[in-house]
């Protein structure tokens, strides 16, 4: 080497240090607990595209089936080696722990939190019509007339333990009414139910019913998010009227438990970089989806409040699966 390159060489050496050394020498696995397709795919392949400059390839792989727990249980029993890393959603890691009967996986115990990804609003949704005939214009008014009225209105969801029909039963427990469950075979039966006034309401991902919000034929009157979304941000949060009231979808990235520290850091730390990414940012725009970056520590916090809470809407529900 020629002395006046070393100057350049050592910058360059020294350029290349600052770098995080998180690049692997063979792919990393990402194991989707769902279909290809869905928000929790799209967003996934998103991210992998958003970290190849520091991880390297991230390939998905999709291991959808028994409500996702098929996928995480993959990822549960894979090498703790920063090779594999997968989706932790609210199906996954707080819902299905207490609707099977019989896991294959303990949700609190055989995975390492990596960072939170996203969570998308759900929204209580009333059949326009409905709403005009019976003059309920806001949430409360929707609680005044389900006293006044007990088992006169009922709501539609995509099945028994579905996330449209868990909250509805919380929602009926802190709002001291009751509403008679209609559960349909998915989610898209039970949006057409509320479009046919076959049932009053619905709790509704936000990403679904808003096509229907903006046309005028449902009325939505509180998004389930502690706070107002801010993709419909005119619309109150549940939990203005029903103090701490708050029912979203999440999902995340975890780990296999075991796997070290440090990987457990340079994975954040790539990841976050990727969801506050504003080309990520605008791409989750479109699905509804809000961007949550956090620590690893935050997302173990998060998913072990989560797995209490649903513990007792579960149960509440009586929604089981052998």
């Amino acid at each position: 080497m020629k002395p006046r390159s070393l100057p350049l060489f050592i910058l360059a050496m020294l350029a290349l240090a600052n770098v995080p050394a998180l690049s692997q020498t063979r792919p990393i696995r990402l194991i989707v607990p769902y279909a290809a397709g869905g928000p929790i795919d799209i967003t996934a392949r998103a991210l992998a595209e958003g970290v190849k400059d520091t991880l390297g390839t991230v390939i998905i792989e999709n291991r959808a089936g028994a409500g996702g727990n098929i996928g995480a249980d993959a990822l549960a029993k894979a090498a703790p080696d920063g090779l594999a890393i997968g989706i932790a959603a609210t199906a996954t890691h707080a819902v299905n722990p207490w609707l099977y009967s019989k896991m294959p996986y303990k949700a609190d115990r055989d995975f390492a939190p990596i960072t939170q990804m996203l969570r998308v609003p759900n929204v209580l949704v009333i059949n326009a019509e409905t709403a005009h005939r019976l003059h309920i214009n806001t949430l409360q008014d929707l609680i005044t007339y389900a006293r006044a009225n007990p088992g006169k209105l009922n709501y539609g969801s995509g099945g028994n333990g579905s996330a449209g029909h868990l909250a509805g039963e919380l929602f009926k427990a802190q709002a001291g009414i009751y509403a008679v469950h209609i559960p349909y075979n998915g989610g898209n039966p039970a949006q057409l139910a509320l479009l046919s006034g076959q049932v009053d309401f619905n709790f509704d991902n936000l990403a679904t019913a808003s096509a229907n919000i903006r046309a005028g034929k449902f009325k939505a009157l509180a998004v389930t998010t502690l706070k107002r979304s801010p993709a419909l941000p005119q619309v109150p949060a549940v939990a203005e009227t029903l103090k701490g009231f708050a029912v979203d979808t999440w999902w995340g990235l975890v780990a296999p438990a075991g796997t070290p520290r440090d990987v457990v850091a340079r994975l954040n730390q790539a990841f976050v970089a990727a969801l506050k990414a504003p080309e990520t940012q605008t791409r989750f725009a479109a699905l509804m989806a809000e961007p949550v970056p956090t620590t690893p520590e935050e997302f173990a916090a998060f998913m072990k409040a989560e797995l209490a809470k649903y513990e007792q809407v579960v149960k509440a529900s009586g929604a089981k699966v052998d």
